[in-house]
């Protein structure tokens, strides 16, 4: 089961500063933001520091049925009450500013790739550096106060560059492990670090390792109590931040297979997406871009099939592929709201 929020003086060992999101709980009649409680900031693994995960559309159709005030794809009346706040950075570092993804294909089980994931994957990160659906992240920054909704030109802003990816990794030299635990993806990202040469603090400091596993052999938890995470984890070459991406169409529907019509691979895109865009705005979980329920810019808009933010193909240099809207704090004349494009 995933675990609540830890105690601060348990937190305060793990060897790496983390922000803790202000409290979940909502105000008497009050709308709630889209994510809520299914997303977002999770203790997994004792001795780790925080996951932020992406919920699956099963629980997310759970929550927003129980939740109707959620109101997803719906314009909101002006308010910057549900936008994203900055929360000061871990280490001056809130956003990325000049992204790098690197890809690991981990272990060698990855000789089995039914779906393609491989390639898709690759094909995606390759073309959408630049493109109009990743370019809502250049409006959050870091180097400006804690609590600043607009950056306004101020303090250094999150970059969208044509060339994001920046390498893939098969380390196929042995077998991963069946259903990796948190701590063994973060060794592995670190592992994949010292692979591409990043071996300083400075050096990681934009850059994400996208840790995938092979089909059949994912994480515990995978498409039941989430589709994804992201985390970071303290090391010798500095702070090193991960995706723990499982092999996506292994959950089916859970994870988006044929979500709105989009094809039995469509989470494969939406999912990496949704995890890339939060990465580059909230690094260090959770010392970036978050809302005031704990939520990024990807779980307030994940699984929306119809009205504003609805998920829909993009079309990349690379080809076509589906995806999930971001938040934008601008959307709407500051309101917010979940969008494909940007500005």
């Amino acid at each position: 089961m995933i675990k609540k929020y830890a105690p601060a003086c348990f937190l305060a060992v793990l060897g790496f500063l983390v922000v803790r999101p202000s409290s979940r709980a909502q105000e008497a009649n009050k709308p709630m933001v889209f994510e809520g409680t299914v997303g977002g900031w999770r203790i997994i693994e004792e001795g780790q520091p925080p996951v932020m995960i992406h919920a699956t559309a099963e629980e997310m159709k759970r929550f927003r049925e129980a939740n109707p005030n959620a109101r997803p794809g719906q314009v909101q009346a002006a308010s910057t009450a549900n936008d994203l706040t900055y929360h000061g950075g871990i280490g001056g570092i809130g956003v990325e500013t000049s992204p790098k993804v690197y890809l690991v294909l981990w272990g060698s089980q990855w000789s089995n790739d039914p779906s393609g994931e491989s390639a898709l994957l690759q094909s995606f990160y390759s073309g959408v550096g630049g493109s109009s659906w990743a370019n809502s992240v250049t409006q959050y920054c870091q180097g400006v106060a804690s609590g600043t909704v607009f950056c306004n030109g101020a303090g250094q802003a999150a970059g969208n560059p044509s060339h994001i990816f920046a390498g893939v990794w098969y380390d196929n030299a042995s077998l991963a492990p069946s259903h990796p635990r948190q701590s063994q993806l973060a060794a592995e990202a670190v592992s994949a670090a010292k692979h591409f040469g990043n071996t300083t603090g400075a050096s990681n400091a934009s850059v994400q390792y996208v840790i995938a596993t092979a089909s059949g052999h994912n994480s515990r938890g995978f498409g039941t109590q989430y589709c994804a995470y992201h985390s970071a984890t303290g090391s010798t070459v500095g702070n090193v931040a991960y995706t723990n991406l499982p092999y996506i169409t292994d959950a089916g529907a859970s994870c988006g297979a044929n979500f709105n019509g989009l094809g039995p691979k469509a989470g494969i895109t939406i999912v990496g997406g949704h995890e890339m865009a939060e990465t580059m705005t909230d690094q260090f979980p959770s010392g970036g871009w978050l809302d005031s329920s704990g939520a990024e810019n990807g779980d307030k808009c994940a699984w929306i099939s119809s009205g504003q933010g609805a998920a829909a193909d993009i079309s990349l240099s690379t080809g076509t592929f589906p995806v999930q809207s971001l938040w934008s704090n601008a959307f709407n004349s500051g309101s917010g709201g979940c969008v494909l494009s940007y500005p």
